[in-house]
């Protein structure tokens, strides 16, 4: 899966999974065993997905996928730094990925802290610091003062990381070439479905 059309049967196959999951009707699910984990032999993983540390968002799971079907990277509201930006050019370069997720979702703890920090003026000290700061650019662009700023800093924030995933060093070439896509997708706690956001 060298070129878009790669990139494009990797989008299907995981929104595919996606349905089988909401539908009740998974091939994996939870069933699976030590036996698979055995003979999924050398993995050969056609999607990288990063989401959110949220354990309600099992990304294997919700995408119905087995041992050595997809890389899955968690951050607290899909945060980037240096070691996940150096995760996903691995798996690109080296794995040959040729599909980028970035899932977001509803009632977003993180998301919702970074707004807390801004309407309130106080920043959370340590490492989680780091994590509001880099969300509080998603909640200044839609307004902290929004009623509706968490699910649209959600939605914000979902887009900042797939467009500095694009703008990556390593990625930008092949984003570009149309080797590679990266794409921002949203999942819903309620029904469990995970829907593409659309280009702005």
């Amino acid at each position: 899966m060298g070129d878009q059309a790669g990139g494009h049967a990797a989008l299907a196959e995981l929104l595919s999974g996606n349905r089988r999951f909401v539908s009740g009707q998974p091939v994996h699910g939870h069933d699976v065993t030590a036996a698979a984990a055995v003979a999924s032999g050398d993995q050969q993983p056609y999607a990288v997905v990063l989401g959110c540390i949220d354990s309600r968002v099992p990304l294997e799971a919700i995408f119905d996928q087995t041992f050595g079907s997809i890389c899955v990277i968690r951050t607290g509201a899909h945060v980037l730094d240096r070691a996940v930006c150096g995760s996903i050019e691995y798996v690109v370069g080296q794995l040959g990925v040729r599909l980028v997720m970035v899932l977001g979702h509803e009632r977003c703890g993180a998301v919702g802290s970074a707004v807390d920090a801004l309407r309130s003026g106080r920043r959370p000290g340590g490492a989680l610091g780091y994590v509001v700061d880099r969300i509080t650019p998603a909640v200044r662009e839609v307004g902290a003062d929004d009623p509706d700023a968490h699910p649209l800093a959600v939605r914000r924030h979902v887009r900042r990381t797939v467009a500095a995933l694009r703008a990556d060093d390593l990625l930008a070439g092949p984003v570009a070439a149309g080797e590679v896509a990266v794409v921002g997708a949203l999942y819903d706690l309620a029904t469990g479905e995970v829907a593409l956001l659309p280009e702005e």
